[in-house]
């Protein structure tokens, strides 16, 4: 890529996007475009086939995807499949069709079966069953790879696929319902520290300016706003807030009630035994909060800083081509998949993403007490073991990627106090 080259990031507002475009214009790329929801709608193949036909980009990173945890992979596995097959076909083809450069294609750990070996190798896919849970979206990522597959053999485009282990970050979804576990846990630990002090314009403050719930999943950059067109984790604008201000009175001890009657539908609770302590008419003092979590705790998960994943996909889009990943002593032509000695057999080509991620882990568990930790909440961590734990480990093999040149620098405990203070300032 030039430092001119036209470059088209779908899902510029996430928690990717938004990170890559930073990185993009710190290393002096001038030439970016991207489109919020209102003006481009990633399900709309015509819009999407008039954007590319109009504004012709050398390059395109297709970041968007709609997302969410558990909860959301769940409850709209209608939705998750669907919206996330039309975003990757109507982006993709399009970018076939007016002869784009390259394209990178961001997927998710989740292709993986439920029972990989660990850590997860990028050619364990297809081997066996996914994860129930979020089946829907992992089925959709798979057939993001193998459409990008499938065009290079076919096409001879130059379309690479990315699969980022579990990201977090700035302009990560912090929705009490349907985010990931990791900005979830930080925000429920942040309230819950806010509770127990007494702290009610703080939490005031943050349950107006970000959602608790809405319909719907987060729509991502790789992540993730309701827009595809405008990022990976960042919850629509309808999503229902805390109404606050003057307006809403919500100062009075009535309005505190109701604000602990929704914390607590998200297992940020009171001890019954510790009166609430309402402002301003009385004083803060500190109360016995709890903050219940969901599963055992035990899972295992790996956890890299959104603007590392950002840096690893620039550094791919500067360095490596999909013919680099399937031999660069042969290249790659329709005529070369038939195998010479046997012309009746194929030579297979596949399998030829790259993992993204921090090859370390750590159990929920520690996260949630690194967290409590971080932020200075004093209350209870409890584990309701009657929510399921998802996959119990989920590490991936990041040798290929090491190899090809890149390796990841900030490990959990820096990202946790970087994600915190981002968060209070936000």
């Amino acid at each position: 890529m030039n430092l001119n080259s036209k470059i088209f990031i779908a899902g510029h507002h996430g928690l990717v996007g938004s990170a890559i475009v930073k990185n993009l214009t710190e290393k002096g790329y001038t030439n970016l475009i991207g489109r919020t929801k209102t003006e481009l709608d990633l399900l709309d193949t015509k819009a999407v086939n008039n954007f590319f036909e109009t504004e012709k980009p050398d390059y395109v990173i297709l970041a968007a995807a709609k997302v969410g945890g558990i909860v959301a992979n769940n409850t709209y596995r209608g939705e998750f499949i669907y919206e996330n097959l039309m975003i990757q076909n109507n982006v993709i083809h399009a970018a076939y069709l007016n002869d784009v450069k390259k394209l990178l294609f961001l997927g998710s750990t989740c292709i993986y079966p439920r029972d990989a070996p660990q850590p997860m190798p990028e050619d364990c896919l297809l081997t066996g069953p996914l994860e129930y849970t979020n089946e829907p979206y992992a089925i959709a990522k798979i057939a993001g790879i193998k459409l990008c597959e499938s065009y290079n053999i076919q096409y001879g485009t130059n379309y690479i696929s990315v699969m980022p282990t579990n990201l977090y970050g700035p302009n990560d979804n912090f929705d009490l319902e349907k985010s990931h576990v990791l900005p979830g846990l930080l925000r429920k630990i942040y309230l819950g520290k806010c509770l127990e002090e007494g702290d009610w314009d703080a939490i005031r403050a943050d349950l107006g300016k970000r959602p608790v719930e809405g319909e719907g999943g987060c729509f991502a950059s790789l992540a993730m706003t309701e827009g595809m067109g405008e990022g990976e984790n960042r919850r629509k604008g309808e999503g229902a807030r805390i109404e606050i201000g003057e307006d809403a009175n919500i100062g009075n001890g009535e309005n505190e009630n109701k604000i602990i009657e929704i914390l607590s539908k998200y297992g940020i609770t009171l001890s019954s035994s510790h009166p609430l302590t309402l402002s301003p008419s009385h004083p803060h003092t500190a109360q016995s909060v709890t903050v219940e979590i969901w599963g055992s705790g035990t899972p295992m998960r790996e956890f890299l800083w959104s603007e590392e994943m950002a840096d690893a996909c620039v550094f791919l889009m500067e360095n490596i081509d999909f013919q680099d990943l399937v031999s660069p002593s042969h290249p790659l032509t329709l005529s070369s998949t038939l195998n010479p000695r046997n012309p009746s057999s194929i030579r297979e080509i596949r399998n030829h993403h790259i993992n993204i991620g921090t090859g370390h882990e750590i159990s929920i568990r520690n996260l949630a007490f690194l967290i409590k930790k971080i932020v200075g909440f004093e209350g209870e961590l409890t584990f309701n073991t009657s929510k399921p734990d998802g996959t119990m480990r989920k590490l991936t093999d990041v040798s290929k990627l090491n190899q090809l040149g890149w390796k990841h620098k900030i490990e959990i405990e820096e990202g946790v106090e970087r994600l915190y203070k981002w968060y209070l300032i936000s």
